[in-house]
């Protein structure tokens, strides 16, 4: 089974979908993590909701895009992503450095 990670930063209505895919059989994956850059983002509650870890990575306390993407890094590796989503995500990713994952 897949482990997907996802990106978010607002409402979470593209995440909903994918969370009722694979709970009614039609994804055979299994979603890691929500990891979202806006503290207060309503796809970490959904997440939650469907006992899907959700992480809070604040851009505000790294000096550096590449800082902050970094911490994002070790949040996609502690959850095994095998897979990364964007959905709803607002900020421009940089190169990924050392992590094998896909991005779609």
């Amino acid at each position: 089974m897949t482990n997907i990670a996802v990106l978010v930063s607002g409402r979470g209505s593209n995440l909903q979908a994918m969370i009722d895919r694979i709970e009614d059989g039609y994804l055979k994956a299994r979603i890691s993590v929500v990891i979202s850059d806006v503290r207060n983002a309503y796809a970490l509650v959904r997440a939650k909701k469907h006992g899907i870890e959700a992480v809070f990575v604040d851009p505000e306390k790294y000096s550096s895009k590449e800082f902050y993407e970094k911490e994002v890094l070790k949040n996609l590796e502690k959850h095994n992503a095998q897979l990364l989503l964007l959905a709803g995500y607002m900020r421009i990713l940089g190169k990924p450095c050392c992590l094998p994952i896909k991005t779609v």
